[in-house]
């Protein structure tokens, strides 16, 4: 919502954090993963169909951004299923290995430069720090060393909604106790955290992206805040 990432933090109480692109990187977590599924479907072509899985899975869910939906955490699952000959489980279990496990044990390597110093900024000026992402993250975000005081997925029975609908910013709200005007929420994708931001009418960045090398968004974060409050 501001071109010029200049936020007025004397009326900011809550920090919202998108997780995939926005804590870390991923086009290096995928350069990981690709490795370790090429690897481990090499020994074991008869399972390739399982990398399929993957794909639809994504891929559904994708194309039903935003959409209303009934019991989400099991609609992602018959979306996939319907795409192929593929049972419920097996989709549950490639899933689960593929997506919500494995990836972690690369996250902390892939972590934005600056991300952690500028959370602890935060809560050393009493903000709070609050996760909203579209797949589950409590996991995610004890990989990467991140504390969080909510930390909400678009899964949850509470949300059941994708991005762009509001319902997890206005749930995350009502939990802290705050205003849409005392939110920032930070993402990195314009059309599904930035749309959801507006829909909340919530002020909102989107993280530049970068080379990791030169990746300084949080940096710069870090410093404005300081600024603000020592000035």
């Amino acid at each position: 919502m501001n071109e010029e990432n200049v936020i007025d933090w004397s009326k900011i109480k809550v920090v919202i954090f998108d997780v995939d692109g926005t804590l870390y990187t991923q086009s290096k977590l995928r350069k990981k993963m690709l490795f370790s599924l090429l690897s481990y479907y090499a020994l074991r072509p008869w399972r390739l169909q399982e990398m399929i899985i993957l794909q639809r899975f994504r891929a559904e869910r994708e194309k039903r951004t935003g959409n209303p939906c009934s019991n989400l955490e099991e609609a992602q699952y018959l979306w996939c299923a319907d795409k192929g000959n593929f049972g419920i489980e097996k989709i549950k279990n490639v899933i689960n290995r593929w997506i919500f496990e494995y990836p972690n044990q690369y996250l902390a390597d892939c972590i934005y430069p600056g991300t952690k110093t500028f959370f602890e900024t935060l809560k050393r000026y009493n903000k709070k720090i609050a996760v909203y992402s579209d797949y589950k993250a409590v996991d995610k975000m004890k990989a990467m060393g991140l504390y969080a005081d909510v930390i909400v997925a678009s899964t949850d029975t509470e949300i059941d909604r994708l991005k762009p609908d509001p319902t997890a910013l206005h749930y995350i709200m009502k939990k802290l106790g705050v205003t849409s005007a005392e939110c920032l929420f930070i993402g990195d994708r314009q059309e599904l955290d930035g749309e959801c931001a507006i829909n909340a009418n919530m002020s909102y960045l989107i993280v530049e992206k970068k080379p990791i090398e030169q990746f300084d968004f949080y940096k710069n974060l870090e410093k404005q805040i300081n600024l603000s409050f020592e000035s």
